[in-house]
């Protein structure tokens, strides 16, 4: 009777995170206004399941807005345990494009909750700021990228690829301005140019 308790909080886990990943898409691609039936359908569970977690639209929205945005910072951690520092950043950077198209794509569903009162950017600057450095200095500390660069004008650099390549078709210059912002990163990294 004591192993239950854990199986439903790990379904509930799992019907959590199919109603956050189907809202990001949900209003990415209908809009703010779409049917919160339709998210709970594409996420597999009733209604009254995703209005138990999240009861309102505001709240979802936050919510979904909030896990993208985990996502890409808690990768951080793991990119540098499975890859040496400079590659990690690399594939972080990957990442960044993913979380700020994710962003785009719920733009009017954003607007419509902050409308509302709520703040889902809060934090973001902060951990967005907290994972670029961790992967900043784990780079430095190996001799992979330059010591002397501000995290922050990396995430701002970042935050520019990511808008004037916004459009899926435009991927591919992406990879080729995240492969210079790199390279501009290692430039002088070990104290000889490169």
């Amino acid at each position: 009777m004591t192993s239950q308790p854990s199986v439903l909080r790990a379904d509930a886990r799992r019907n959590r995170e199919r109603i956050l990943e189907a809202a990001v898409r949900a209003f990415s691609e209908k809009g703010p206004d779409v049917a919160i039936d339709t998210i709970a359908k594409a996420a597999g569970v009733g209604s009254a399941t995703l209005y138990r977690h999240f009861p309102t639209r505001e709240a979802l929205v936050e919510a979904a807005y909030r896990n993208e945005l985990a996502r890409v910072c808690d990768s951080a951690t793991t990119l540098l345990a499975d890859h040496a520092p400079d590659r990690a950043l690399r594939l972080w950077m990957d990442r960044f494009i993913d979380y700020v198209a994710a962003k785009q794509g719920m733009a009017d569903a954003l607007r419509a909750a902050v409308a509302s009162g709520a703040d889902p950017f809060a934090e973001t600057l902060d951990k967005l700021g907290t994972a670029l450095t961790t992967l900043m200095h784990a780079g430095a500390d190996a001799g992979l990228v330059r010591p002397d660069v501000d995290p922050l004008d990396v995430g701002f650099s970042l935050a520019g690829v990511a808008l004037i390549t916004s459009a899926p078709d435009q991927r591919e210059r992406a990879d080729r301005l995240l492969d210079l912002l790199l390279d501009g990163l290692r430039y002088g990294a070990d104290g000889v140019d490169a």
